[in-house]
């Protein structure tokens, strides 16, 4: 695999598990259905698995691309943490503004 591919997959897939807890209200991780709205702190629970896969899914890429994975610091992880933070920013918009937004215009419309 191509450094270059390895680096827009882990991108694409950072960004799908960051919204993924924001785009399904009544799912737990794709697979277990809920009976009610899925709470906040559940949300944030989610989204924290979801980062911990994608940050196992890029070392395991960088052993795979690289051969060795490079040691970080600090700073490092705090960037990564943030950019997962601003790649969530479209779904959570959507679940908890813009969704209200639409409902809203709906009922007046109709």
């Amino acid at each position: 695999m191509n450094q270059n591919i390895a680096i827009y997959l882990l991108i694409a897939t950072a960004f799908v598990l960051a919204n993924l807890p924001w785009l399904f209200e009544r799912r737990l991780f794709l697979f277990i259905d809920l009976k009610r709205i899925k709470p906040f702190w559940l949300g944030l629970v989610e989204w924290g698995v979801y980062f911990s896969l994608s940050v196992l899914f890029g070392y395991l890429l960088e052993k795979r691309v690289m051969g060795t994975v490079s040691p970080q610091d600090w700073e490092f992880w705090v960037t990564v943490f943030f950019m997962f933070m601003i790649f969530a920013f479209p779904g959570f918009i959507y679940r908890y503004n813009f969704r209200r937004y639409l409902c809203a215009a709906e009922k007046h419309s109709g």
